[in-house]
Parts: structure tokens; C-alpha cells; sequence
């Protein structure tokens, strides 16, 4: 056993949402966990520590975005050995991470795996100089497909999977004013190039379905080929409505408990 007494004990679990945008994107989630780990030390959170020769901060991630992938919805677990108050937590935090890293919401973890609530996500892909109607009849020839089986190398080798059977929602739509800032403008300011916007509810399954496989299904199945990169960014993720296909706040039980505790007490 390592010297020096046990850490001390964890007596509060803290659920966080965090984004990421901007350049801040292609941040790998080493190099978050990383940053995350030193603004913990600047904001002097009392962590809760694990036992054995290597004690490290009690952090839990769950269902980390992609390199390069802009997101509104990450979310981690962290338990702490002092009591502390969720918005002064979420302040420090903020502050003490790069502007694009950014802390939207820390609450009490309620009952329940904070994981098995992520069970879908909500993306949104940006596909500039792609025509509108073009995406969306590539969209239902995606979806009309029973089966889209798609290519990913991986740490093991390369592996196909079946991108159709993940996808629960996939729409089309074109950009505001149809139209992006490309470097071709005109003399009033505006962009003569189309941009069309997918938004697609993906449900998380093994192996895991991303936004590139996606469009790698679109590309297989109707020749769907983007002439720059997409911008791809998680809108939000959570449990999943299988009638409606929405996909609902994973925090909810935090926030309901939250708003009991701040009604105020009604007359008798």
C-alpha cells in the first residue's frame, strides 16, 4: 500500500455539460481530459481521489464527440471530497478553461447511469456548395435502403457495419437564405454557392454510427460527394423517443429536483 493516510472520501457527485466549438473542436478528448484536469486544479476543486499507488481525480466521461466535431452536448461525471454548490462550480470551471471549452451546466447527480440516459444523438452537417434538393433526394435513397454497409478502419483493422439500421431520424434542409460566405461574394455581400443542412438523430449503438459514416452511407447509396468538408456539430444527446424520434435532456432529473427545491414553501 502507498504511504501517507487514504484519500479522502467522495461525498458529493457533480454531472457536467460541456461545449465545444470553434477551433476548440479538433481537440482530441485526451487533450480535454488534460485541459479539463488543470482547470480543476486552478478552480481548487476538492476532489474525491482514487485509492492504490496512482491516485488520479475521480472524473467519468461518457460518449465523447470525434476529433474535429463541434458540440453543444458533452457531458462528464466528477465527485468531489468537500460539498460544493453546482452554479459557483460551473463559474470556476468556465473560467478556468479556453474560450471554446466551455462549462453550460453542472448539477447533483441524481439516481441512476448517467450513461444508459445517452442513448441517442442529435448532429447537425453543414455541407457547403451541396445543392439542397440534391441532399435531400440522396437522403431518401439513404433511407428507402434497408441496409447501407459502410467502411471504418479501426485500431483492429478496417470493419463494416450496417450505418442504416443506427439512423432514426435524417432530414434535409437548405441553409438561412440558402446561401454561404465561400470568398464569392457579390457586390451586395452575399454568396451565389448553395449549402444544404442534414440533421440526423443517430441512435448509439456497438460499434458506433458517426456523422462521417453517414455521409459515407449517402456517398455509397446515391453518389452524394461534398466538394469541401463538412461542418459537423452535435446538437444534443440523450434519451431517445422511438415514437417521435426527439431526443430529450439526460439531465432532467437533476433539473426536476432542482426546481422542487427552489419552489417557495405556499401558505397554509
Amino acid at each position: 500500500m502507498p504511504e501517507g493516510p487514504p484519500p479522502a472520501p467522495a461525498v458529493q457527485k457533480l454531472r457536467l455539460r460541456y461545449a465545444k466549438r470553434g477551433r476548440l473542436r479538433f481537440t482530441s478528448h485526451r487533450d480535454f481530459q488534460r485541459a479539463f484536469e488543470r482547470a480543476l486544479r486552478r478552480a481548487d476543486v476538492p476532489m474525491a481521489y482514487s485509492a492504490g499507488f496512482t491516485p488520479h481525480p475521480k472524473v467519468s466521461y461518457a460518449g465523447a464527440a470525434p476529433t474535429g466535431v463541434a458540440s453543444e452536448a458533452e457531458y462528464l461525471e466528477l465527485s468531489v471530497a468537500r460539498r460544493c454548490e453546482p452554479d459557483e462550480l460551473r463559474r470556476l470551471l468556465d473560467a478556468s478553461l479556453p474560450p471554446g471549452l466551455d462549462v453550460l451546466d453542472v448539477v447533483e447527480a441524481a439516481p441512476g447511469n448517467l450513461a444508459e440516459r445517452l442513448q441517442a444523438s442529435v448532429w447537425e452537417i453543414r455541407l457547403p456548395q451541396v445543392d439542397p434538393e440534391t441532399a435531400r433526394k440522396a437522403v431518401e435513397v439513404f433511407l428507402d435502403a434497408e441496409t447501407v454497409e459502410v467502411d471504418r478502419m479501426t485500431k483492429n483493422g478496417k470493419r463494416t457495419f450496417d450505418a442504416r439500421a443506427a439512423v432514426a431520424v435524417l432530414e434535409a434542409r437548405a441553409a438561412a437564405g440558402d446561401r454561404i460566405d465561400a470568398g464569392h461574394q457579390g457586390v451586395d455581400g452575399s454568396s451565389d454557392l448553395p449549402c444544404a443542412i442534414l440533421r440526423l438523430v443517430v441512435r448509439h449503438t456497438t460499434p458506433a454510427v458517426r456523422p462521417d459514416d453517414v455521409l459515407s452511407g449517402l456517398r455509397l447509396v446515391a453518389d452524394l460527394a461534398p466538394p469541401v468538408p463538412a461542418a459537423v456539430t452535435r446538437l444534443a444527446q440523450g434519451p431517445l423517443d422511438t415514437v417521435t424520434g426527439a431526443v430529450t435532456d439526460p439531465l432532467a432529473p437533476e433539473h426536476a429536483v432542482t426546481s422542487m427545491g427552489n419552489e417557495e414553501p405556499q401558505p397554509g
